[in-house]
């Protein structure tokens, strides 16, 4: 007779999963290692990684690297093949950048160094069947005489797989003639790349071409919710903002202070041939509570040349507003973090940054390590993944970025390693399953803050509604009495609305208020303040 004892099997299981547990917290707290994966080792030429993984599929990764190398791997990264990029007309001439539509086609865009023609005088994009294995030949945006075209970065809008692209044009590549600019350039493709729209400047303020702190450089776009495209540079001004709301036809009137950059984006790191701090765009589109925040990454050495750090600002208003700094990194003042790169677990809402960092040594060792937060960016755990350190050498060129993708607790982060002159891509093997929250189910609606906040004769306040819904908009002062009426119990449809508020047309005097958004039995509340 077969006889189960449930006590002791329910002992034995706690028992399991205590182990497990353990082994996660563990993990996660940077005490163990990650599987590090070499795909790649091209001697000194090789840099500037790029990987993105397909979402429906998220075994199918494909990367790229200087100058003209890819990558692919149809089981999640553990094992690789590579190839060399070719483009007969155009040529490959690095920057590589790898998006993937919701159909599974990737995508690899890069500089160009054409049989007829200048020196990266274009943006090409080449179309990569996965089942084919095999790309296109190639076609291109941006061609503008002898001008420079530069930094390319992409997204595909997962509704429309419209791919929008921004890049730095340099009317001449390197000079200080003071007669010569860089501008924010963008193109798009609603026909899968075959097809691109004339380039359109969308920068208010110019840069020079020399190719450091006063250039205008490191536009990486991203989409938002409901279709908007964000996207942030350095420049003289700083790091600012811009966004379209009608598929990149219309832009700002004037750009968007994010935060300044202080010693500049273009930063000096003992063993590095050069660094940048160049920001980097997301935005949450994810079902958790943090969705439709945007957030721009970068580093700088606001706390001196051996401190440089990363950093995260974020915005809840569509970018009208953003928060001050934010340190990702997490170790004592006085070490060196840099070439950081972010992205959204898009399932998660979860922001995942990588970059290289030196807080365990006092020389040139670098570990790569990686920040996580589930909380808006708040908070971040950093999490060393690299297997051992590396040494660079100032003496060849180390490249611009790193990389990463992610997708349903599957975390892929892409490095250079340098040894001495010897240069190799890796990635590490970065699963979450366990410590996740599960996602958030979107509210059904959201009151964004009023934008200007102070103001002194009118402001817009601004809410999304996801489902048909009947809302009330009342201002109240700091006593709670009501001093306005917006909208009196009317039914609206789901969307995003924007309702002007004039201070003037109800009387009131400057001061605190708040105003409140009722949907249902459910009030939402946001203050704001009038000034003379």
């Amino acid at each position: 007779m077969f006889y189960c004892d449930f006590t002791n099997l329910k002992s034995t299981i706690m028992k399991k999963q205590l182990f497990f547990t353990v082994i996660i917290l563990i993990t996660f707290s940077g005490f163990s290692q990650y599987q590090n994966i070499k795909i790649s080792d091209l001697g000194a030429s090789v840099s500037e990684p790029s990987i993105t993984m397909n979402p429906k599929n998220t075994d199918q990764l494909v990367a790229g690297s200087n100058l003209n190398k890819f990558y692919t791997s149809d089981d999640g990264g553990y094992t690789w093949s590579s190839g060399t990029l070719t483009s007969p007309q155009y040529g490959v001439w690095g920057d590589p950048c790898i998006i993937v539509d919701t159909a599974g086609d990737f995508y690899f865009l890069h500089l160009a160094n054409p049989v007829s023609g200048n020196w990266i005088d274009r943006i090409v994009c080449q179309k990569f069947d996965f089942e084919a294995y095999e790309w296109t030949d190639g076609t291109y945006m941006g061609l503008n005489g002898t001008k420079a075209q530069d930094k390319e970065w992409a997204v595909v809008d997962s509704a429309t797989n419209t791919i929008y692209v921004t890049w730095t044009q340099f009317d001449q590549y390197g000079t200080s003639d003071p007669n010569k600019f860089s501008n924010i350039l963008f193109s798009k493709s609603t026909d899968g790349g075959e097809t691109w729209s004339e380039a359109l400047r969308i920068n208010k303020v110019s840069g020079d071409c020399v190719d450091s702190d006063e250039t205008t450089e490191g536009a990486v776009p991203t989409m938002g919710p409901n279709g908007e495209i964000y996207v942030a540079w350095s420049g003289p001004a700083g790091i600012v903002f811009d966004r379209s709301f009608d598929g990149g036809d219309t832009w700002l009137d004037e750009d968007i202070f994010i935060n300044a950059q202080p010693g500049g984006w273009d930063y000096d790191i003992s063993g590095i041939n050069r660094a940048n701090g160049l920001p980097i765009t997301c935005c949450d589109i994810s079902n958790s509570e943090n969705n439709g925040t945007i957030y721009v990454n970068w580093s700088d050495q606001r706390n001196g040349i051996y401190d440089t750090d990363v950093w995260l600002s974020k915005s809840i208003d569509g970018g009208n507003t953003w928060t001050d700094a934010i340190r990702v990194n997490d170790d004592e003042a006085g070490k060196q973090q840099f070439f950081t790169w972010m992205t959204i677990d898009q399932t998660t809402g979860e922001v995942v940054i990588v970059f290289y960092d030196r807080r365990d040594y006092d020389n040139n060792n670098t570990d790569v390590y990686i920040a996580r937060s589930s909380d808006g960016g708040e908070t971040f755990e950093n999490v060393k993944i690299s297997e051992s350190p590396f040494m660079p050498s100032s003496s060849v060129f180390f490249g611009d970025y790193t990389n990463i993708t992610a997708h349903d607790g599957k975390i892929r982060p892409i490095w250079a390693r340098a040894d001495g002159t010897n240069r190799s891509i890796w990635i590490a093997i970065v699963d979450v399953t366990t410590d996740l929250a599960e996602p958030i189910e979107k509210m059904p609606y959201s009151l964004e803050q009023n934008y200007p906040n102070p103001f002194s004769e009118s402001t817009y306040i601004s809410y999304k509604l996801r489902r048909p819904s009947l809302v009330s908009l009342t201002v109240y002062d700091m006593f709670g009495r009501q001093v306005a009426v917006i909208i009196n119990c009317k039914n609206k449809e789901a969307g995003k609305y924007i309702e002007q508020f004039n201070a003037s047309d109800y009387h009131i005097n400057s001061g605190v208020y708040y105003f409140t958004l009722q949907i249902g039995n459910k009030v939402e509340k946001q203050k704001m303040i009038l000034v003379d």
